[in-house]
């Protein structure tokens, strides 16, 4: 589906509306010809990478608690068995009918548990259970029908006035508007983590998936059992780190909550994931900053640890926090300067289509940049141990909640 778009100069350019949410929807199911099959007092059996990431042992040592992260998406569900008394106060700012506890697509009820559900009668299991979600409410098409990016920036200041530490956000879209831009840096300057998906499009166009590609922002990919790069997932937002994706159950068909989908959870997933452990970590060390976190996430994995140059479809590898939990690994550094642009926070970057340039006129960088790894990339993370890996596995990398997206234009 595409629809005309006046631009800035009169002119009209067409711009592909798509499903931008990083993970696969109900549309993705019916098309696959998948049933919902997850009842709810089976689902933990599937979240296969709660072993993996040995979540029970470091479970021992941090749930997350103390820790809140505001989830900016489609609204959550908090009357979920997983999600009763996991939910604070939080905004919509979607202009559209109902409130944060409005989710009709169940993407941001998902978020949300696989960050702090308790997993209460078979539910899903939040990889940092103690942890406290803030939803903030957002859309990209108002009650006229016309796409607007109003309501996601103003769901980015929104969750960055909070008291929450992290900031996850599964949704984007391929215009880097400059409003959503100074966002990201308003909420980066209030010490917030921000952590954004990739995007699910590598196998289609691979456009740079924002406010992922944004400088602080933390781009998020996904992984499969195996520990290797998902294959729909994003490379060109920059990718930071990455974290489990594949075959990750949800409420993605099932408006009435009764029953999980048996599907992947794409970027989204893995945003919600790495979420969590970035909320493991800072409970852990409740004195670190949201650089400090970072420091450690991005210092702790596979690819670091194994002296694995930084992938571009990986970033510095999948996240493994029980790394510093259980085994005390991990520096974190100076507290003021981000491992994203090894600066301290200045006037936002601008990010020129298609250059892989750091930099900008004002002279702060851009994320910096990994280097493409033929041992890192379609190698993937040795990360993860192959869990439960059975055959006839179908790779979705659509999306469900539809939100607009633009391919971007090139800037001059």
């Amino acid at each position: 589906m595409a629809i005309n778009v006046g631009t800035g100069t009169g002119a009209t350019m067409r711009r592909r509306i798509g499903a931008v949410l990083a993970a696969a929807g109900a549309m993705a199911v019916l098309q696959a010809g998948l049933a919902p099959v997850a009842h709810a007092d089976g689902v933990q059996e599937q979240q296969w990478y709660l072993d993996a990431m040995q979540a029970e042992k470091m479970w021992e040592v941090s749930t997350g608690k103390g820790v809140k992260v505001a989830v900016v998406d489609s609204g959550l569900d908090s009357s979920t068995p997983s999600l009763r008394g996991q939910v604070l106060p939080g905004k919509d700012v979607s202009r559209l009918p109902g409130g944060t506890d409005t989710d009709k697509s169940g993407h941001g009820t998902t978020m949300a548990e696989l960050i702090a559900g308790t997993g209460r009668a078979g539910s899903l299991k939040g990889l940092a259970p103690d942890a406290k979600v803030i939803p903030i409410r957002v859309a990209l098409q108002g009650t006229d029908g016309k796409t607007s990016w109003d309501p996601l920036i103003a769901g980015v200041r929104a969750a960055a006035d909070t008291d929450a530490q992290i900031i996850s956000m599964s949704i984007g879209t391929d215009a880097p508007d400059p409003r959503l831009l100074d966002a990201v840096k308003f909420a980066a300057n209030k010490g917030k983590l921000f952590l954004a998906s990739a995007g699910n499009d590598r196998n289609k166009k691979n456009y740079e998936h924002f406010p992922a590609g944004f400088p602080h922002a933390v781009s998020v990919a996904a992984t499969d059992e195996t520990g290797k790069v998902a294959e729909y997932s994003n490379s060109a937002s920059d990718v930071d780190i990455a974290a489990p994706g594949t075959n990750i159950p949800g409420w993605w068909c099932d408006k009435a909550r009764k029953r999980y989908c048996d599907q992947n959870g794409g970027t989204s997933a893995a945003t919600a994931l790495a979420s969590a452990s970035a909320a493991l970590l800072w409970s852990k060390h409740p004195d670190w900053t949201a650089n400090q976190v970072l420091r450690v996430l991005l210092n702790t994995t596979g690819l670091k640890e194994k002296h694995i140059k930084p992938s571009v479809y990986l970033g510095h590898g999948a996240v493994r926090p029980r790394a510093n939990l259980l085994e005390g690994k991990g520096d974190p550094g100076d507290p003021e300067i981000s491992p994203l642009t090894n600066k301290k926070l200045g006037p936002p970057a601008k990010k020129s289509s298609g250059s892989s340039k750091s930099g900008d006129a004002d002279g702060v960088p851009d994320k910096v940049k990994v280097a493409d790894s033929a041992a890192g990339d379609d190698k993937g993370s040795v990360v993860l141990p192959v869990v439960g890996v059975g055959a006839g596995v179908v790779v979705l990398a659509g999306g469900g909640f539809a939100i607009a997206r633009m391919r971007r234009k090139s800037e001059t």
